[in-house]
């Protein structure tokens, strides 16, 4: 399974942008998807996650209300919707993936693949 994280940019305090994770997978819809970010010096952070229908999805409490996941598996594309964006948001984005949703959505060495990241960079 290859990731590849795209859409990253800088933007203004209160500003939207909308992350891509394209999943490379012979079949469509077989990996749950999570974003996690890191910022300099700071461990990485669990952002978002979605099950492999989109039905699930679970976010962090730092982004709870401001960001939305989704996913079209005819794309085989999981997005983040970013929205209200503060400077704290600042971090390189990573999307990963596992065939089954982990029992802790959060914790990131409970994913098996990841993508390089795409940097995220607001300013106040």
């Amino acid at each position: 399974v290859q990731l590849q994280a795209s859409g990253g940019g800088s933007v203004q305090a209160g500003g939207s942008l909308r992350l891509s994770c394209a999943v490379s997978a012979l079949t469509p819809g077989r990996h749950a998807i999570a974003w996690f970010r890191q910022a300099p010096g700071k461990a990485r952070e669990f952002v978002a996650a979605i099950s492999r229908s989109g039905v699930n999805t679970s976010y962090g409490d730092s982004v709870k209300g401001r960001c939305t996941i989704s996913r079209d598996n005819a794309k085989n594309t999981v997005y983040l919707q970013m929205n209200s964006l503060k400077p704290e948001d600042t971090a390189v984005y990573y999307c990963a993936a596992k065939t089954m949703l982990p029992s802790s959505t959060g914790n990131p060495l409970l994913w098996d693949y990841w993508g390089k990241g795409t940097q995220v960079t607001v300013s106040s």
